[in-house]
C-alpha cells in the first residue's frame, strides 16, 4: 500500500517518489536485557533513544543521555554523523532529527540511510511537516502506536531539483534559528524575573518610593495569607446548567475547558482545587465563572497584584500541599495558613508593577514565538509542495 502519494500536485520540474526508493529505511536495535550493566552505563558509544530525539525542537542530535559499553555497542545499530533519524513508536512518534555524532540507536528509532537525490535537511523538514499525519493517519488508535519500516518507506516525498531542495532547507533553517533565539530569550527572561521575584518579594531588595525618591523604608510584617487575602471556594457549575457563553469557566486544570453565559467574579486570583494541577495559580483581570477552584481577593490595605506574584513565587510549594489519592485536592484552609512577610500597600504596588512589567515582556516574546512558529508552518506547506517557489542562483544550481 502506498501512503500519502504526492504525485499530481507538484510543479512540472519536480518529481515524486517513495522514501523506500530514495533511501534505505532501517530500524535501530536495543541490547537485551534492557539495563544490563554488561551493555549499559558504559563510556564506549552514545546510545540514542526516543527521549533524546524528542527532548527539544532542534534539528540536530548532539548528545545522548545513555552510553553503551563496548559489548553493548556490538548489539545495537551504529549510525554515522549526518544520519537522519525518526522516532517510530509511542506517543511522540514521527519526530525527526539529524545526528551530529556517531551513535547507536534503540528500536524506537528508524534511520534513513543512503539518501539518493534527496538533501538530508530537505528530508528532515519534509518529515517534520508529516508528524501529525504519522500520528493521526498512519499510526492511530490505542495502545502503543508504531511505524514500521514498511510504513515509513511507503511515504510519498516530493523531489525538487537538489539546488532547490537545499535552498528550501536554508530558508526554513533561518526560521528555525529565529525560533530558537526567541525561545532562549524567553527562558532568560523567565530566569531573570524569577531572580527578581526572590529579591523583591522577600524584602532583600527595596525599590525606590516615587513619593520620596528614596528606597522604601519600614519593617515588613510577618503574617499569614489569610490576614491579607480572602480565600473562598468557587461556585459549582454542573453540566446541565452550563450554557455556552463568553465567560471562561475556571476549574481544576491549567486552562479553561468551557465558557458560560454568566460570571461569578472579576479581577481575582484562582487556585485550582482538584486534579493533577491542583494548586495552579492564575490571575484573571476579567470576568470569569469560578468553579472548581479557590478564589483569592485582597483584603483592605493589601494589593492583589502583590499577592498574585507571591503565590507564583511559591507555586511549587503550593503543588506540594496536594492531599488525597487518585484525585488530589487543595482547599482554602491549606492556603490560608501559608506564612509570608508583607510591606505597606504602597511598596506592594510598586513591587507588583515591576514584576507585572516583566510578565508583559515575556508575554510579548511568547506572542512573537507563536507567530514565528505559525509562519514557519505555513511556509513549510507552501515550499515543500511547490506552491511557492524559491530562486536559486546560478552558483547554487551548479
Amino acid at each position: 500500500m502506498v501512503h500519502n502519494t504526492v504525485a499530481g500536485i507538484l510543479p512540472t520540474d519536480w518529481s515524486a517518489s517513495l522514501l523506500k526508493n530514495v533511501c534505505q529505511v532501517v530500524r535501530g536495535s536495543s541490547p537485551r536485557p534492557a539495563g544490563s550493566p554488561l551493555y549499559f552505563n558504559g563510556d564506549y558509544l552514545p546510545w540514542a533513544t526516543v527521549a533524546d530525539l524528542t527532548c527539544n525542537d532542534e534539528m540536530y542530535l548532539l548528545s545522548t543521555k545513555t552510553m553503551l559499553t563496548e559489548a553493548g555497542a556490538q548489539r545495537t545499530r551504529i549510525t554515522e554523523p549526518g544520519t537522519l533519524m525518526l522516532t517510530n513508536s509511542g506517543a511522540t512518534l514521527g519526530v525527526p532529527k539529524i545526528s551530529k555524532i556517531r551513535c547507536g540507536a534503540n528500536d524506537g528509532i528508524a534511520m534513513l540511510l543512503k539518501l539518493n537525490g534527496i538533501a538530508t535537511k530537505f528530508a528532515y523538514f519534509y518529515l517534520s511537516s508529516k508528524t501529525q499525519y504519522f500520528r493521526e493517519i498512519l499510526a492511530p488508535g490505542v495502545g502503543q502506536p508504531n511505524l514500521n519500516t514498511e510504513i515509513i518507506g511507503d511515504l510519498g516525498i516530493p523531489v525538487p531539483p537538489l539546488p532547490e531542495q537545499r535552498k528550501i532547507a536554508q530558508i526554513l533553517s533561518t526560521w528555525d534559528r529565529g525560533i530558537a533565539t526567541t525561545e532562549k530569550l524567553i527562558d532568560a527572561s523567565k530566569q531573570q524575573k524569577k531572580a527578581l521575584m526572590q529579591q523583591l518579594l522577600t524584602g532583600k531588595k527595596r525599590l525606590v518610593d516615587p513619593e520620596t525618591g528614596k528606597a522604601f523604608e519600614g519593617e515588613w510584617e510577618d503574617t499569614y495569607l489569610s490576614n491579607i487575602a480572602s480565600i473562598k471556594k468557587g461556585k459549582a457549575l454542573s453540566a446541565k446548567n452550563l450554557v455556552a457563553g463568553s465567560y471562561p469557566v475556571i476549574a481544576g486544570g491549567k486552562s479553561s475547558p468551557y465558557s458560560h453565559v454568566d460570571f461569578t467574579h472579576e479581577n481575582v486570583i484562582t487556585v485550582s482545587a482538584s486534579g493533577a494541577y491542583a494548586g495552579y495559580v492564575s490571575f484573571h483581570p476579567y470576568k470569569i465563572w469560578a468553579s472548581d477552584c479557590s478564589v483569592v481577593t485582597a483584603k483592605p490595605a493589601n494589593y492583589l497584584g502583590f499577592i498574585f506574584q507571591w503565590l507564583q513565587l511559591n507555586q511549587i510549594r503550593i503543588y506540594s500541599m496536594q492531599s488525597g489519592g487518585a484525585q488530589p485536592h487543595i482547599y482554602p484552609k491549606d492556603l490560608e495558613v501559608m506564612k509570608l512577610r508583607v510591606p505597606k500597600i504602597e511598596e506592594q504596588q510598586k513591587i507588583a508593577s515591576v514584576l507585572t512589567a516583566a510578565d508583559k515582556d515575556i508575554e510579548l516574546l511568547e506572542v512573537k514565538l507563536a507567530y514565528f512558529k505559525q509562519e514557519k508552518k505555513a511556509l513549510m506547506q507552501q515550499l515543500l509542495k511547490g506552491k511557492r517557489r524559491v530562486k536559486v542562483a546560478k552558483t547554487e544550481a551548479a
